[in-house]
């Protein structure tokens, strides 16, 4: 609303000075008036000044998140622990780690921050189109949404691993290959459900969740053995329910298996922001290069340590 607001404000303007500037001389309408490029170069030169990144003229930082991927962020009743409200969704507050890093370079740029929620599959539209800044929701930096958007970051480094029960047949795995034959299941449009969970040999891999809860539900409820996700979500998940557990086999030969290039893009988690962006993105990246990969796990951890027990 912010953009196209400002956006008639200047196509108003322009065709006010072309009125100003009508004559029955056709070379008159050739060219704008002097004093109209004077204008405009003088706009142009003060916006530059300024420092502004696209979209931020109003001082606030509109990001984007599912409101419901907790530990990274979720969807409460209150403004307990910092929690934001949440624009689009009346009398909800957002909270959870991206929006504690949202919160952090709100503050250090002079911003206002505000969360909408939007569900997973806008989220990338969402920030192509400028209905918001930025996209702060626990995204993997892949190569492919790498030509959609432009990456800050990481502010985040994770590790992939399952989730199973744990009184469950497959609790004492070590190995993806102890999974074989196992029913399973991962978020949509993910590397968990698209690239882990086809090299396990015989897995009986079931319809992609729509959302993390979701996932997460399947599990409790049995309906798959287990499901593979990042460490953040594997923790939060076991802190929201106590009868699973987590099967870590990074660093092992029985861990799933990518190029160095492919790992790195998906446990490296990023902040979207439009193509071209480039101020923008610089202004977040100067904001995370001040924290360390210390830094990001105290605050994870944090945020699981107050996350709801259930959404």
């Amino acid at each position: 609303m912010k953009k196209m607001l400002s956006l008639i404000m200047v196509l108003t303007m322009v065709l006010a000075l072309a009125a100003c500037g009508g004559s029955s001389d056709p070379a008159a309408t050739e060219a704008p008036a002097p004093a109209a490029t004077e204008a405009t170069a003088a706009a142009t030169e003060a916006a530059a000044a300024a420092d502004v990144p696209a979209g931020l003229e109003d001082g606030v930082l509109t990001i984007a998140m599912e409101c419901a991927y907790a530990p990274y962020n979720w969807t409460q009743s209150d403004d307990s622990n910092g929690a934001v409200p949440i624009a689009n969704v009346p009398g909800s507050y957002a909270n959870g780690y991206d929006v504690m890093i949202g919160k952090k370079i709100a503050e250090a740029n002079g911003w206002e921050l505000e969360v909408i929620q939007s569900d997973w599959d806008s989220l990338v539209p969402g920030v192509q189109t400028g209905t918001f800044d930025a996209v702060i929701a626990g995204q993997s930096m892949t190569a492919e949404r790498a030509e959609q958007v432009d990456f800050a970051g990481p502010y985040f480094y994770a590790t992939i691993v399952c989730v199973t029960k744990a009184d469950g047949k497959f609790a004492g795995a070590t190995s993806i290959a102890d999974l074989a034959g196992g029913t399973c299941t991962a978020q949509i449009a993910t590397i968990w459900y698209d690239q882990c969970l086809p090299q396990i040999e015989g897995a009986n891999i079931q319809t992609a969740a729509e959302t993390a809860p979701a996932m997460l539900m399947a599990l409790e409820t049995d309906t798959v053995d287990f499901i593979c996700t990042d460490m953040p979500t594997a923790q939060g998940a076991v802190a929201a329910y106590p009868d699973m557990t987590i099967l870590d086999f990074s660093g092992t030969d029985g861990d799933f298996q990518f190029s160095e290039e492919v790992r790195a893009e998906n446990v490296n988690i990023g902040v979207s922001v439009m193509k071209g962006n480039t101020l923008l993105k610089d202004k977040i990246d100067a904001v995370l290069s001040t924290m360390t990969a210390d830094d990001f796990n105290d605050l994870m951890a944090y945020a699981i340590s107050i996350q709801p027990l259930s959404e």
